[in-house]
């Protein structure tokens, strides 16, 4: 029997994204297309592979059984291909989708972009925020080139790699008029705090840092974006504990002043993440390289 390869781009489009809408947008195909090649991918493998329920497509037991090999057999197809393309970064003009946290849009991002204007200038990143939940970013199902963050619990076919560690020091007005070069913890619990409140898991690393120190933290208000905590802590004597190298920028704002924390609050992890899919892909390889070489390099400065 003769098999149409060009039908299991679609099974994996539709196994990713149990959506017959979402499919034909990732594959190029209109909707009616894409049913047509759902229609002859049913004859061809003798199952319904996808039934429509209220939520979704969802896959048969055939269907799941199939998935792990039909996309090992296309990500070894596509890295035999692309491993034989060069990737020339001053001529290319390629869109990459990318969704940062808001730690990573604020201090890495900036730095990204100015690198790629002098060597890439034909490249252009959109960005799309990173939630909670890492499906929502497009990552796992391969529309967005990466995620930068923290990852946890990154499901199986994503690769995640380590691209520094971060820690933690305090910001207060320049005039504080309690607070002068340091900070004791007395004076710490003593204040009142501004709190970042950033989906994921950031959030949860620094609740854990104070309980393991046993830090009691008095929140006055909490925010969204680190912008705010900088305008809210220049205008009041709150305290807000943030991200070193977002301190390392508010330094240069001469309302404030940047003190370490009373005690080590330790550090968390970056990371970055992309579909299995792109492993080999040239173009994201030289972008995952560059994004590494830019965070190797503010971390550098910073010390």
């Amino acid at each position: 029997m003769r098999y149409d390869l060009n039908l299991l781009p679609v099974f994996v489009a539709l196994m990713e994204e149990r959506s017959v809408t979402r499919a034909a947008e990732r594959v190029g195909m209109t909707q009616p297309a894409l049913s047509n090649a759902l229609s002859r991918l049913r004859l061809m493998l003798q199952d319904q592979l996808f039934i429509r329920e209220r939520y979704g497509m969802q896959p048969t037991p055939v269907a799941l059984e199939l998935a792990p090999a039909i996309a090992d057999a296309l990500a070894q197809l596509d890295d035999a291909v692309l491993g034989q393309q060069g990737f020339d970064p001053a001529q290319a003009e390629r869109l990459f989708t990318v969704a940062p946290n808001g730690y990573v849009e604020f201090v890495l991002v900036p730095a990204i972009v100015a690198r790629l204007q002098q060597v890439a200038p034909g490249i252009k990143l959109r960005l799309t925020p990173y939630g909670n939940d890492l499906g929502e970013t497009g990552v796992v199902s391969g529309t967005t080139a990466l995620v930068l963050g923290r990852i946890v619990d990154p499901p199986d076919n994503l690769v995640v790699q380590h691209l520094m560690d971060e820690g933690l020091a305090c910001a207060v007005r320049a005039d504080h008029p309690e607070i002068g070069d340091t900070m004791t913890r007395e004076q710490f619990e003593k204040l009142k705090h501004v709190n970042i409140m950033p989906p994921g898991r950031m959030r949860a690393g620094l609740f854990q840092a104070l309980a393991q120190q046993q830090l009691k933290r008095d929140v006055a208000i909490s925010v969204t974006n680190f912008f705010a905590v900088a305008e809210m802590v220049a205008v009041t004597d709150y305290c807000a504990t943030l991200p070193s190298l977002i301190c390392r920028r508010l330094m240069q704002d001469p309302r404030l002043k940047i003190l370490p924390s009373p005690v080590d609050l330790g550090s968390f992890p970056v990371e970055m993440a992309w579909h299995v899919r792109y492993r080999h892909d040239p173009a994201h390889r030289w972008l995952r390289a560059l994004i590494q070489d830019v965070a190797m390099q503010l971390k550098g400065d910073a010390h």
